[in-house]
């Protein structure tokens, strides 16, 4: 298979950990005999400096083109100064936006060998956590109209609306249910059904969507409960779906869950088109250039990219594997040191995964 990715190392540590990632999909693509084809794009604070445009439209062609998106990460305290519109953060918005990315995959999987870092007690993670949380990322009450401000009563008051039409939930569902069939074939939908109209409505087309799906056990779930059971029993969801404002709290309460984001990664799809594949955690801008990044949720990026923009499972879990066994052997990084463990920097931690493929 030939494989067009683009690049987008971006801000701070994100050229390393690219480079890490970069590495390891060649070797994995060189053991499935696949070919690999990269460009590399700007975007953030380094495409600021260049062209004074977080997102130049060079970088939307280039995305656009390719088969698959990776990026590093933007932002650092360099363009903290800057209006909100010309900030680097604007830039991943409008790629989002430029490629119609609707849902955001973010698993939450704690290895085993790293349970001591994670905030549950021994029992409830001794074998690890495996949940994806699927976020619909462009509808809800982040965008709904109207929003604003107005007097009533003499008061101050503000407002913002939640609104989904059905196919925006239909799209987002169809592409859990897909997501589930690669994994455990179990989903959760969670809303607030009981209160809100706009959670009734989502419901009812889950349920529809749901008989495209034979094979995938459906539940539901109200988000304040789904809240409560992710702490007490994490295990018992394979796949989560919902809505932007829940999905939104859900996902983070799940990756931290994991005891470090610098091993978490993600990927934002849309109906057609590249994903864009990303670590979840931010530039690091105060260990940028000294080779202490963790590049283990960039690799795990690749995993997913292999896994949802290419169908190749066999690939992304020889990656997954070699991250696990890197773990087994005792090797850390600085965020996910732990005592009587081998401190590595982010180069070696790359070479080491690359290879055990």
């Amino acid at each position: 298979m030939k494989m067009k990715i683009c690049l987008m190392p971006g801000d701070g540590i994100g050229p390393e950990i690219v480079e890490q990632a970069v590495m390891v999909l060649d070797k994995v693509a060189d053991k499935f005999g696949h070919t690999v084809e990269y460009t590399e794009a700007l975007i953030g604070g380094v495409a600021i400096d260049a062209t004074k445009n977080p997102l130049p439209d060079e970088t939307v062609a280039k995305c656009k083109a390719a088969d698959a998106v990776l990026l590093g990460a933007v932002g650092g305290p360099k363009w903290d100064t800057l209006p909100g519109d010309q900030r680097p953060e604007k830039g991943l918005l409008g790629i989002r936006k430029a490629l119609g990315l609707f849902a955001n995959l973010r698993p939450a999987k704690l290895f085993p060998e790293l349970s001591k870092a994670c905030f549950l007690r021994p029992d409830i993670v001794q074998d690890g956590i495996d949940v994806m949380v699927v976020r619909e990322l462009t509808g809800g009450i982040y965008f709904g109209q109207p929003v604003g401000r107005d007097v009533r009563d003499g008061k101050r008051a503000a407002f913002n609306t939640m609104v989904y039409d059905e196919e925006e939930v239909r799209r987002i569902a169809r592409l859990a249910f897909e997501a589930a069939m690669k994994r455990e074939k179990r989903l959760c939908s969670v809303d607030k059904a009981n209160v809100l109209e706009v959670s009734r409505l989502w419901r009812e087309v889950v349920e529809e969507v749901a008989k495209e799906y034979p094979e995938v056990e459906l539940s539901h779930m109200y988000v304040d409960n789904a809240a409560m059971q992710l702490v007490r029993n994490p295990n018992q969801f394979d796949v989560i779906v919902t809505g932007n404002l829940f999905g939104d709290i859900l996902s983070d309460e799940a990756a931290v869950i994991t005891g470090s984001i610098g091993m978490l990664p993600s990927a934002s799809l849309g109906a057609s088109g590249p994903g864009l594949y990303e670590p979840i955690h931010g530039s690091a801008p105060d260990i940028a250039g000294q080779n202490k990044a963790n590049p283990l949720a960039t690799i795990l990026s690749i995993a997913m990219m292999l896994r949802y923009a290419f169908d190749l499972s066999k690939e992304a879990e020889v990656i997954e594997t070699a991250v696990q066994k890197v773990l087994q052997e005792g090797y850390r990084t600085g965020d996910i040191m732990e005592e009587g463990k081998s401190l590595v920097g982010c180069n070696t931690m790359g070479n080491l995964v690359a290879e055990r493929i």
